[in-house]
């Protein structure tokens, strides 16, 4: 690849900016991954994905899942810690939680445990069906089991099954009566938990959720609650039960100076506590630590204005500080950052199976008679006079000329051909003054639009509201990036729609390094033509916050190594959703979905329309569609 085209392609896609040093573009144009930043062993995208295909133990679309970078964020992150804690005489440890929320796939949580023992990495869950599966995972024993969210006397007694069983378990308190439980639990059933208690902090964090924290946010004690906790703690001698302080200011925090206020606020609440006598030993600082998923870092939505050392030496330095001049023990500190923790380790695989026709496409050559209306002749001129020095003026007189045209068509006065004619002229009119502009460098906003009204629009065999939900949801960016042909210039302009029969089933918002892109540069596709895409940086909340619209069901995965010679290795594939699946998801029974249908069939022999022996070989057809694909084929 020559220098020039690999400017052009990291001009398009950015990859260095957003990849953190898992993705990168080889010379052979093809996206590879790395294990872990800096490692010169890696894997081909295109290669991978060819090997699944050609062996057919895969159709696409396809989720590649790298567990080697699981472990590496996770490393990622302790050390950035450990480093803050070295670097300011820290006394506290780090101990890092995984929030089992941001993605609760079972080869996700059982590789950080795995792993992780040498950092003491504990699980964090919300909700029953969470704390179920954690309390049966085999956790470091100095590692904790954190139980967060609302919480009913069946969600108690489930926690302190995990107690019984030798584990940390800290239930953090998010409202006084679910202290009243447990202290009425605790009694009956002999066994008491560590407790924790969430402060509902004033600081707010920044970006999309933002609202998470403030004195308007969902949860967490006010300082009244946190004081008549303590009360009641004493009152029933459990108070050495007390243990932890959690906060959260939101997800995906873009800017430090909002980390270090929290930060501030929370280590004074720390410190007067322990000046009260609560024996706090963990302060758990919740997630927060974003991601640059657009690579800009900015203070944008879809990234941040900082790194993870920057951001561990502010909480690290802030809690020193403070604790010092509070003349208090610096606490354990405990984080959740599930999704710098997951994001990169996830990339979901689709191809381009068609093109949905804009009105600049295969236009037929307009001919000119002699008995045209005027306004038809004026766009012919245009179209044919159109130049370097003139595009601008011409664009804008094409724009006066059709909604001439129209008015005339809607009084009558010219004929379905001749309007046909028109839209053909014009559309030829604003490619060819696209094309100038571009040529010049022209960046007018009415030039962009019209770059947006032309681009191509691409059918991807996916669906958006399971594989990439939040990019429709919260107009959340992930980075989208052809895998092959990157040694080539990209030349067209499109935008992306799913399978779906939704009109939301669309991506238009592409990640761009000073601003959100309308269009994604893409190479000329030809149909039939194999063209893959990769969507980057989905590994979390997209997997479990994905929807099953249209019927559309879970796509095939394959889960990938890396071994020491730079080899990859398929460790496991687990086949996509069925048909069948998704009836059952629906409530039908498959059993009766073919009965009913051979009545019909039944119905259709009985009325000499079709013959028994045709009537079975539907059966039979009908039958094994249940065991195809949700998706094209």
């Amino acid at each position: 690849m020559n220098e020039e085209t690999l400017q052009q392609v990291q001009l398009a896609y950015g990859v260095e900016n957003w990849s953190a040093g898992y993705f990168d573009i080889n010379s052979r144009g093809h996206m590879i991954v790395h294990p872990s930043p800096g490692d010169e062993r890696h894997a081909d995208l295109k290669e991978i994905v060819d090997h699944l295909l050609q062996r057919g133990r895969v159709q696409l679309p396809l989720l590649l899942r790298f567990p080697q970078i699981l472990n590496s964020q996770l490393r990622v992150l302790s050390s950035a810690y450990q480093a803050a804690i070295v670097e300011f005489e820290y006394t506290g440890q780090h101990y890092p939680l995984y929030p089992m929320k941001v993605n609760p796939r079972r080869e996700v949580v059982e590789e950080f445990l795995r792993e992780g023992s040498r950092c003491r990495i504990g699980l964090e869950c919300g909700s029953k069906s969470e704390l179920f599966a954690a309390i049966a995972q085999d956790q470091s024993p100095e590692s904790l089991l954190l139980c967060n969210g609302f919480k009913d006397e069946s969600f108690v007694r489930t926690a302190l099954l995990g107690v019984q069983a030798g584990k940390r378990v800290v239930i953090v308190i998010e409202k006084l009566n679910e202290l009243r439980m447990i202290l009425k639990l605790a009694q009956e059933l002999g066994v008491a938990p560590l407790i924790g208690l969430r402060a509902k902090l004033y600081s707010r964090g920044s970006g999309k959720w933002a609202s998470s924290g403030g004195d308007s946010a969902k949860f967490g004690l006010t300082t009244s609650e946190i004081l008549e906790c303590v009360r009641m703690l004493r009152e029933a001698k459990l108070d050495h039960h007390l243990k932890l302080l959690h906060f959260h200011i939101g997800s995906q925090i873009t800017d430090i100076k909002r980390v270090k206020n929290a930060m501030k606020e929370a280590a004074r609440v720390y410190s007067k506590l322990r000046q009260i006598g609560c024996g706090i030993e963990f302060v758990d600082i919740g997630g927060g630590l974003g991601v640059d998923y657009d690579g800009s870092k900015t203070r944008f939505d879809s990234s941040v204005n900082y790194t993870v050392q920057e951001f561990a030496n502010d909480v690290v330095y802030t809690f020193k500080w403070i604790c010092d001049e509070e003349n208090v023990p610096t606490p354990n500190l405990v984080t959740e950052s599930g999704r710098f923790m997951t994001a990169y380790h996830s990339v979901f695989i689709t191809s381009i199976r068609d093109e949905i026709e804009t009105f600049a496409d295969d236009q037929p050559e307009v001919t000119i008679d002699e008995d045209d209306p005027q306004v038809i002749t004026e766009l012919k001129d245009l179209c044919d006079s159109i130049n370097a020095k003139n595009y601008a003026e011409y664009y804008h007189d094409s724009l006066q000329l059709k909604d001439e045209l129209q008015i005339q068509f809607n009084l009558g006065l010219v004929s379905l051909e001749d309007r046909a004619k028109g839209d053909v002229l014009f559309w030829e009119i604003c490619a060819r003054a696209l094309r100038e502009a571009e040529e010049d460098g022209f960046s007018d906003e009415e030039f962009e639009q019209l770059k947006r009204n032309l681009a191509q629009k691409y059918l991807c065999n996916f669906s958006l509201f399971r594989s990439a939900p939040d990019s429709w949801a919260i107009r959340q960016l992930f980075p989208i990036v052809p895998i092959h042909r990157l040694n080539e210039r990209p030349t067209d302009y499109a935008t992306l729609v799913d399978v779906t029969c939704d009109s939301d089933g669309k991506i238009d918002r592409f990640v761009d390094l000073k601003d959100v892109k309308q269009t994604l540069e893409l190479h000329n596709w030809e149909t039939g033509e194999a063209y893959y895409l990769g969507i980057f940086l989905i590994g979390a909340y997209q997997e479990v916050m994905g929807s099953h619209h249209n019927l559309f069901g879970h796509p095939n995965e394959a889960h990938i190594v890396i071994d020491t010679n730079g080899r990859f290795h398929v460790t496991k594939i687990v086949a996509g959703s069925q048909i069948q699946d998704m009836m059952q998801f629906a409530r039908y029974d498959s059993n009766q979905l073919l009965e009913s249908y051979r009545k019909q069939l039944d119905h259709q022999v009985d009325s000499l329309k079709i013959t028994a022996a045709e009537a079975d070989s539907l059966a039979q057809e009908y039958t094994a569609i249940a065991q195809r694909s949700t998706y094209l084929e």
